[in-house]
């Protein structure tokens, strides 16, 4: 007889999530990095259904996206979509412990997205990287359509979702000791300015305006570097 796997449910631990947010915050990320500058955090709602949507360029980010938009800021924890690989034994077992759960972001499994419904229909904030892997190049990569298909259906059955985009840079391609991290927090989209009774269409015109979003919290990072 077969047994069905079902993916461990994202859990908050009262004890671990606290500890991990000091020890990644203060101990790690101030002395790692020479500078994290935040810009934005106002566009980050305090209450809701929403979805932050970084870009990923290092598996720092998963760090640095709880420091700057998480309970410090939002007085709530944060979710995470995590790759299927990363939820592999201690390391995993700590990721579901502070709110992560596994994807596959080849191939998305209905659980997993299930799961991200559930946590949106909840109130929660997710944390979805909408290009699916680490890429450290510069440019903006193609976007997943699932963060897309997660806020639609969660719009059908609750109040509208926000969508943050988050432009996530470092100095170096492989950040290295006293690199200097860039955060740009730009003006979050809502699914409420979509028609719901066309989900697909309204699925990828969504994806395409976060994608653009994000191209121009680059040109504008790229304009204040340059001044």
């Amino acid at each position: 007889m077969f047994s069905v796997f079902h993916p461990p449910q994202p859990h908050i631990s009262p004890i671990l999530t606290p500890l991990m947010y000091w020890v990644a915050g203060d101990l790690v990320l101030q002395r790692y990095f020479r500078a994290i500058d935040v810009d934005g955090q106002h566009h980050i709602p305090r209450s809701g259904p929403v979805i932050l949507a970084p870009t990923h360029r290092s598996r720092w980010d998963a760090l640095i996206i709880p420091y700057v938009a998480g309970r410090r800021l939002m007085g709530r924890d944060l979710y995470f979509m995590v790759s299927h690989d990363e939820m592999l034994g201690l390391q995993g077992w700590v990721i579901g412990q502070c709110g992560g759960f596994p994807v596959n972001t080849q191939a998305p499994a209905v659980s997993a997205l299930r799961t991200g419904v559930e946590l949106l229909l909840q109130g929660q904030a997710l944390v979805v990287f909408p290009e699916g892997n680490i890429f450290r190049t510069p440019e903006i990569q193609p976007l997943k359509p699932g963060l897309a298909r997660l806020a639609f259906q969660a719009a059908q059955r609750c109040t509208a979702v926000t969508i943050v985009p988050i432009l996530l840079t470092y100095s170096q391609p492989y950040p290295r000791w006293s690199s200097h991290v860039n955060v740009v927090i730009g003006a979050p989209l809502t699914t409420a300015n979509y028609p719901l009774d066309q989900p697909k269409l309204s699925a990828q015109q969504l994806t395409a305006d976060l994608f653009a979003a994000l191209q121009r919290l680059q040109h504008r990072q790229r304009h204040l570097c340059s001044v």
